[in-house]
């Protein structure tokens, strides 16, 4: 499967990725351990049961423990997810993303990120012609 046709994450599904792509990999053990208000042990591995099924996680071998490893690279996981985001919220319209982004964070944006948001626009433009 690839990334644009795995299913969506829940909130905890997508903690735990985060958990796990913050460390590369990592025990159900780890996973609790790293999770905000973790639930029980028994849930966290029916979680990861959960993410191998839908083609996030695979997993390997550590004498008695399975290690679980994501299929994708965060980037692309990424991708797929702001491309789904984008058709959901924004009709396909990535400036309209945009713009809610910027609105919504503008204040709170520095000098330096603005400027780095105008050299991306500005590379855009060139690739784009």
């Amino acid at each position: 499967m690839t990334p644009a046709q795995t299913p969506p994450l829940s909130r905890r599904e997508r903690q735990i990725m985060d958990v796990i792509y913050a460390s590369g990999r990592a025990t159900a053990a780890e996973v609790m351990e790293a999770l905000p208000d973790p639930p029980t042990y028994s849930a966290v591995r029916a979680l990861l049961r959960v993410l191998l099924e839908k083609g996030h996680l695979r997993f390997e071998h550590d004498g008695p423990r399975y290690v679980y490893l994501p299929t994708v690279p965060r980037n692309t996981a990424r991708q797929s997810a702001l491309r789904q985001v984008l058709r959901t919220f924004f009709d396909g319209s990535a400036s309209e993303a945009v713009a809610a982004l910027l609105d919504m964070s503008a204040s709170k944006m520095t000098d330096e990120e603005l400027d780095q948001l105008q050299r991306l626009i500005d590379q855009a433009k060139v690739e784009g012609r």
